[in-house]
């Protein structure tokens, strides 16, 4: 933690693997193993790959849930326990609904939003209440979730910006997931372009990307950092690997009043 100042260094949690990590990791594991499945997702997946997004495909295969953090690991950057409750949750970017599924318990209403049509189907199988892209700023949230897009929105930027508006002054908060070293790209159909906003982060190594993103894009977009980790972020794998990770770095932070 070298790259912090001391303030900084004290927000850090650190986490172990813990029992919902590993269970979604066995899970994994099992259908892995589904040899005949993952030969058809293979050859759909080479088919539909000329017309749609990874997404989308993942989506209709049902295949690809990601993991960020357990229940545990959430109340724990939270700094809640089983029994806090806030009233709504919108989690930008929702994929299939699993992650947003380690926070639901603690909120009366989840909203979501999602470019993909196949998993919007999928979020609205679980009962979420999906927005339209331009609409989710109508309305303001107790917490916001955006895990794992800003590395894959066009106007990253701007999103932070739109996040800081939408969270309730009285308490609202941002957990924001990002894959370190910083690669950011955008899904246009089966094409992948840059984005046309940039975030220039300063260094290479985990620790100064962070540091990057607290004090040139955090502080600067108007927030305050209560906590921060690193945790793996886990894919559902193929017939080739169980699964597949990336390195994530997580905040939880709040609106500088």
């Amino acid at each position: 933690m070298s790259n912090f100042d001391e303030e900084v260094t004290k927000l850090f949690i650190q986490f172990d693997l813990d029992e919902e990590s590993q269970k979604f990791l066995k899970n994994c594991d099992e259908k892995s193993n589904y040899v005949f499945t993952q030969m058809a997702h293979n050859v759909m997946k080479g088919i539909l790959g000329y017309f749609m997004s990874l997404t989308t495909i993942n989506g209709i295969l049902n295949r690809g849930s990601m993991f960020v953090f357990s229940q545990a690991q959430f109340r724990q950057l939270m700094n809640i326990d089983e029994t806090w409750k806030a009233d709504s949750l919108l989690d930008l970017g929702a994929g299939d609904g699993q992650v947003t599924k380690m926070m639901e318990s603690h909120f009366n209403k989840i909203y979501v939003t999602e470019q993909s049509p196949s998993m919007r189907w999928r979020l609205r199988q679980m009962n979420y209440e999906v927005l339209e892209i331009d609409d989710w700023t109508m309305k303001t949230y107790d917490v916001i979730s955006c895990l794992n897009l800003l590395d894959r929105c066009d106007k990253p930027l701007s999103l932070l910006e739109d996040i800081c508006k939408s969270l309730n002054p009285h308490g609202g908060r941002l957990i924001i997931a990002v894959v370190l070293p910083f690669s950011p790209c955008v899904e246009s159909g089966s094409r992948i372009i840059k984005p046309s906003e940039r975030i220039a982060l300063k260094g290479k190594l985990w620790e100064e990307q962070v540091a990057s993103f607290v004090n040139d894009v955090f502080i600067p977009a108007g927030f305050l950092v209560e906590s921060f980790s690193k945790l793996p972020y886990l894919c559902e794998g193929d017939m080739y690997r169980d699964f597949y990770v990336l390195s994530d770095a997580v905040f939880v932070l709040r609106p500088r009043l």
